[in-house]
């Protein structure tokens, strides 16, 4: 096991459904066994836990918890926050992530790769992060959206992470 830029981090973790929770801390500590991982199932739980403290990294499913309206929250208090949807996984969606401050927008089904994805939240800035994010998941995308994805957010999308 590497050492990551994980360990040490406090990460908050969003999600109505609690065997997601545990799946999303299993990956995460099976790679970074000194972070610290607060959870929440609940709009009102995680809204009350953002504005407790500062998180390093906030990860946020979007259906259940009202992902968005956290979103809102997180990114007023400068906190690094990526989107975790399966529900709401559309190109709209994504264009609203960026929109409003995400670092991420990340589809469940990567959930075995989530590590390396929250290191790019915790060690790179905003535009930065994306272009890798694209680099990575463009194919992705590409494949489970429709065909003219990038054209309804409006993005070129296809420039990010030469």
């Amino acid at each position: 096991m590497t050492d990551s830029i994980l360990d040490g981090k406090s990460i908050l973790a969003v999600d109505d459904e609690m065997d997601i929770l545990l799946v999303l801390e299993e990956f995460i500590l099976d790679s970074c066994p000194n972070c610290r991982i607060e959870k929440a199932t609940t709009y009102e739980d995680a809204a009350r836990l953002l504005n407790s403290r500062d998180w390093d990294v906030v990860v946020l499913d979007i259906m259940g918890v009202r992902g968005f309206d956290l979103l809102e929250i997180a990114v007023k208090r400068n906190m690094k926050v990526a989107m975790f949807t399966a529900h709401v996984l559309s190109p709209e969606a994504l264009k609203r992530s960026y929109d409003m401050g995400a670092r991420a927008y990340l589809p469940k089904d990567k959930v075995k790769e989530i590590v390396p994805f929250l290191e790019d939240i915790i060690q790179y800035d905003y535009q930065t992060g994306w272009d890798r994010l694209l680099g990575k998941l463009h194919g992705f995308f590409t494949e489970r959206f429709e065909s003219d994805w990038e054209k309804k957010t409006g993005m070129n999308w296809k420039e990010w992470g030469k």
